[in-house]
C-alpha cells in the first residue's frame, strides 16, 4: 500500500496538508491512468465523459447543458465535441424553433464505442477498496466540498 510521504519524500506539518496534498496527488495518478487507457480507444477522458452524458441522458442535449454536467468543466468542450463529430460519435442538430441552438445526439457508433468500453472497463484503480471503504472515502470527498 502507497504511503505518500515516501511516494514524494517529504514530511507535512500536520495531517489536513498531509491530506490535501495525497488528494492532488491522486486525482493526478488517477488522470494519467485514465489518459492511457482511453488513448486506446482514440479518445481522452474528458470526450468519454460527454459521450457517457449523452448515452444517460437518452435524448439530444444542448451544448450549455453537457458543459454543466461535465465533471471536468472543460473550456474547451466545444472543441472536445468537434472531435467526436468529427469521429462520427455524435452528430449535432439544429433546433428548428431556434436556429442558434444547437443539440448534440450520440450516434450509433459512439454508442457502440461505449459498449466496447464498457466491456473492457473494470476499477482496477480501487480494487484496493472494499465497497464500505469506497462509500466512506465518497462521502469525505462529499464533505470536503
Amino acid at each position: 500500500m502507497g504511503d505518500i510521504s515516501k511516494d514524494i519524500k517529504s514530511k507535512f506539518i500536520n495531517n489536513k496538508v498531509k491530506a490535501l496534498i495525497n488528494i492532488i496527488y491522486t486525482a493526478n495518478w488517477i488522470n494519467s491512468h485514465q489518459n492511457e487507457y482511453f488513448k486506446t480507444f482514440g479518445i481522452s477522458p474528458q470526450q468519454f465523459n460527454i459521450l457517457r452524458i449523452l448515452r444517460g441522458a437518452g435524448e439530444p442535449l444542448k451544448v450549455q447543458i453537457i458543459k454543466e454536467r461535465m465533471i471536468e468543466r472543460a473550456p474547451n468542450a466545444t472543441r472536445l465535441m468537434d472531435k467526436l463529430c468529427d469521429k462520427a460519435l455524435i452528430e449535432r442538430l439544429p433546433c428548428p424553433g431556434d436556429r442558434r441552438v444547437v443539440h448534440i445526439a450520440i450516434t450509433k457508433k459512439g454508442l457502440e464505442l461505449l459498449s466496447a468500453i464498457d466491456l473492457d472497463f473494470n476499477d482496477d484503480l480501487l480494487a484496493n477498496l472494499t465497497e464500505e471503504e469506497a462509500s466512506q472515502l465518497s462521502d469525505l470527498l462529499d464533505k470536503i466540498r
